[in-house]
């Protein structure tokens, strides 16, 4: 199966040789849980993301990969940040693109559906601020997630 692999300021990372603008989305719902996936080719803990295709906006991406990875319709309500920090390599084995991060952190808001899995997802669930700690996360993914908990009054950018 390939396999997504993290590195973060690791001297045995690839040298990244593409840069894909992405989003990922922090969906609460009604009762203050956020929904996470464990991701199918690495086995961590997320919130929903993905590539921003052609011709589309990054609201638009963010709520096609929300639905497509959990099966929840969102809103896209918010900005927390966006992260691209060239320290930050994600190699794809199915392919060899070793790609420097380029997330935009989104905030949602549930609108409908069921936590569905799908191929890029093992679980979906929401999931209690309070137990996110416990979740095996990569480092970045955890670093986004602790800004959106934060609740900061303007974006973060690095």
């Amino acid at each position: 199966m390939p396999r997504r692999i993290d590195y973060y300021d690791d001297p045995t990372a690839p040298a990244a040789n593409s840069m894909v603008p992405s989003v990922n989305v922090v969906v609460e719902n009604e009762a203050g849980q956020i929904l996470m996936i464990r991701r199918s080719d690495n086995d961590n803990w997320a919130v929903p993301g993905g590539a921003i295709d052609l011709g589309e906006s990054m609201s638009q991406a963010g709520v096609r990969e929300t639905l497509e990875e959990t099966g929840i319709e969102c809103e896209i309500t918010g900005v927390v940040g966006i992260y691209t920090d060239p320290k930050h390599i994600i190699l794809y084995t199915s392919n060899g693109e070793a790609r420097q991060e380029f997330s935009i952190l989104l905030t949602g808001r549930f609108v409908a559906g069921e936590p569905t899995p799908s191929s890029e997802s093992t679980e979906v669930h929401w999931i209690q601020p309070t137990r996110l700690a416990d979740l095996k996360m990569d480092r970045s993914m955890r670093r986004r997630v602790e800004h959106y908990l934060e609740r900061p009054s303007t974006p973060y950018f690095d």
